[in-house]
């Protein structure tokens, strides 16, 4: 057990009362001062000003003090038998929270978001430094992220976009390209790379309320340059609807690299976004009250890795 000695705030009427209480038990058991300071890893002279504290605020003489040491008083005894329940209780308590399933459990927000080599580094490395914490990652809706953070549903998110947020902590770590999903028929599907102005007229699909991988309106309004912005197309089925109407030549729809680059559909091709607004930045949302220390060490590793990793290579960068 370590006990703390930072001075004590002039509003705290009872001082850091488990730390006093700490201090007279030591004493208590030990039979000396001395003792109890090199038990508890402080100096001696913090256990006497804590007994002496403790005695003041309780106007109780729990110590009789001589040469030999210090042992309790027959009031002292009668208090201390009583307080080292509560003492004992709290303990516990204390323990079993920081021991809990819930304390131990990262809960991890994806919006929009499929992956990538980021991402999957970053979990892979948090889990071999910090193997006793567990990772509870699901799909998230974009309008859900702000407040799932702010009411600590999540402890983290990862998503595209949002411009300024000032409800939570918020950094850009990693960008990623932009692709376009279109029919294995269509012109586009010969072409290497696809700008903008290729999509000019064009049914862009994008799902209702997605809480997949796919780019969703806001991100689509953000990324889109004006002189060339295809049709946006909101679908009102989810994300199999709108693969499913690429498919069948009715439109084209848009997804982040990590997401193109692993998942393929029959009928379709994915091709990169070539020129201006054709990366998309992805950031991390996060509480900086949230108690837990995973969720710093996470963002510790993640800050380390986006100065060391470099991004994309694209022709120019833009960010959503």
């Amino acid at each position: 057990m370590i006990v703390t000695t930072s001075a004590e705030r002039p509003h705290d009427k009872n001082g850091n009362a488990l730390r006093l209480l700490a201090c007279a038990l030591a004493a208590a058991d030990c039979g000396s001062l001395r003792q109890a300071a090199t038990a508890l890893r402080v100096r001696e002279s913090s256990v006497s000003r804590s007994v002496v504290k403790l005695e003041q605020l309780l106007e109780m003489q729990l110590f009789e003090r001589d040469v030999r040491g210090v042992r309790l008083t027959e009031a002292g005894r009668a208090w201390t038998d009583v307080a080292r329940i509560h003492y004992e209780g709290l303990q516990a308590v204390f323990r079993d929270a920081r021991n809990s399933r819930d304390a131990k459990t990262l809960r991890i927000g994806l919006c929009a978001v499929g992956g990538g080599q980021f991402l999957k580094r970053l979990i892979d490395r948090f889990r071999k430094s910090y193997p006793n914490v567990s990772l509870a990652i699901e799909d998230i809706l974009r309008e859900q992220c702000l407040t799932a953070v702010c009411r600590r549903r999540f402890d983290i998110i990862f998503a595209p976009g949002f411009g300024e947020v000032t409800s939570c902590r918020a950094e850009m770590f990693w960008q990623e390209r932009i692709f376009v999903l279109v029919p294995a028929g269509h012109s586009l599907a010969e072409k290497r790379v696809v700008t903008w102005a290729d999509l000019a007229g064009m049914q862009l699909l994008a799902p209702v309320g997605t809480s997949g991988p796919l780019l969703d309106l806001p991100t689509l309004e953000g990324i889109v340059t004006d002189g060339c912005r295809p049709t946006v197309n909101m679908c009102q089925g989810g994300q199999a609807s709108v693969i499913f109407n690429v498919q069948l030549g009715q439109g084209v729809t848009l997804a982040g690299e990590s997401f193109a680059r692993n998942v393929a559909f029959d009928a379709t091709v994915w091709k990169p976004i070539d020129g201006r607004n054709g990366l998309c930045s992805i950031k991390a949302f996060w509480l900086e009250t949230n108690p837990k220390r995973a969720v710093l060490r996470l963002i510790g590793l993640a800050r380390k890795m986006a100065n060391t990793i470099p991004g994309p290579a694209h022709s120019q960068s833009a960010s959503c």
